[in-house]
């Protein structure tokens, strides 16, 4: 028996205050992630060549950032 997805697609037309307020969370979203980016690889460029550390690392998350940001 084969799986079949469904899908919905759907228009937002925000007022312009609901503009601003879905640019800055996108803006605040783009920003934790490139933080959490650049952290996964610091800590990739350190233990690049001793494997078993490297999966032993813990990644940073959201919550992480959610105190200073």
């Amino acid at each position: 028996m084969t799986k079949q997805n469904k899908a919905f697609k759907f228009r937002l037309l925000p007022n312009k205050e609901q503009e601003v307020l879905l640019a800055k969370t996108f803006g605040c979203v783009r920003f934790v992630y490139n933080k959490m980016l650049a952290e996964r690889k610091e800590t990739y460029e350190k233990f690049k060549d001793d494997k078993e550390t490297l999966k032993k690392q813990k990644f940073p998350t959201p919550a992480k950032y959610k105190d200073e940001f």
